[in-house]
């Protein structure tokens, strides 16, 4: 693709205000909000559901093979249909975001919710989040993000979050299952959390959301000059 396609993508560990971010910059902008990280999460529910071994690809692929995935838009985070039923809560939770980091790690889901990404993006104006978007899901994106705080602060934030919504959490859980999401991703062979090389990194540790959001428009902006 000679041309850079409309769409941005922000990436980064979890935490670190991707979701809130993308929401945002969507909406000063008149795009589509892309939660990828929804879709996997998505997909580690209906592994656990179904009580699939991820070493059992024939039974992967049958679940993958009659996958029906909607992400439509929300007060907050998108709302998850799956399979026509409403999983925006439970796909939520610390346990789904292990089982994310876990599904990702697989080639088979990995091939088909980068399809999936793609064909709901086949007409730009989209802001993407994720952990690999800039770097393989949308390679040509005309402007690309990579968020990072440090640890203990996106324990702190996701801790707060699950509290408000009325979710138990425990923040030295949080921290340990964060760190080992971090390596988790960072180390996995199939494309591994880091950003694109054209990416412009961004640390969100004392930075709050509007400043962030400033930086991102002014970027996006300079980018469309």
């Amino acid at each position: 693709m000679s041309q850079r396609s409309d769409i941005i993508t922000i990436d980064g560990p979890s935490g670190s205000g991707k979701s809130t971010l993308s929401r945002l910059l969507a909406a000063e902008l008149g795009y589509t909000y892309l939660d990828t990280g929804a879709m996997y999460r998505a997909v580690g529910l209906q592994v656990k559901n179904r009580r699939i071994d991820l070493k059992d690809d024939r039974s992967l692929n049958e679940l993958l093979t009659g996958l029906e995935l909607e992400l439509l838009p929300g007060g907050g985070d998108s709302v998850v249909i799956l399979n026509g039923r409403d999983v925006s809560r439970a796909i939520r939770s610390a346990e789904m975001g292990m089982m994310a980091s876990r599904v990702s790690g697989k080639s088979l889901v990995r091939e088909r919710l980068t399809a999936l990404q793609r064909q709901m993006a086949a007409r730009g104006r989209v802001v993407a989040e994720g952990r690999d978007t800039g770097t393989v899901v949308f390679p040509t994106a005309r402007c690309k993000f990579f968020l990072e705080a440090a640890a203990e602060e996106r324990a702190r934030r996701r801790t707060e979050q699950l509290r408000q919504q009325g979710m138990s959490a425990d923040y030295d859980d949080i921290l340990a299952q964060i760190k080992k999401r971090d390596a988790d991703d960072s180390g996995r062979k199939l494309a591994p959390l880091q950003p694109a090389a054209d990416a412009l990194l961004i640390d969100c540790t004392k930075m709050d959301i509007p400043a962030v959001l400033n930086l991102m428009l002014s970027r996006v902006s300079a980018a469309a000059g």
